[in-house]
């Protein structure tokens, strides 16, 4: 099942200045391995050595964040859109 995947530009330099690429995968775990085999790296910036998804890290599969779905386990239809969005933290 093919899906696009949107790349933070902080991790652009993995996917060769790529803003969007193309993953394949039934779950989101797929996906993300199948983009960590495509671009060797980027699955430690995404994943912590557990395995989960970084704490700064935020994955959307179309609308819904994963943290609130299944997680890595979240189905990934094809044609669907998965966007990797850097945590932005703020203060005063």
């Amino acid at each position: 099942m093919s899906v696009s995947v949107r790349i933070p530009t902080i991790l652009r330099t993995y996917t060769g200045g790529n803003a969007e690429v193309s993953g394949e995968g039934a779950t989101l775990r797929d996906v993300l391995a199948k983009l960590d085999s495509d671009y060797p790296g980027i699955g430690a910036r995404i994943l912590d050595e557990s395995g989960k998804i970084r704490r700064f890290v935020n994955v959307y599969v179309g609308e819904e964040d994963v943290r609130f779905a299944n997680g890595l386990d979240t189905p990934a239809p094809e044609g669907t859109q998965i966007s990797i969005i850097p945590a932005v933290a703020g203060g005063c």
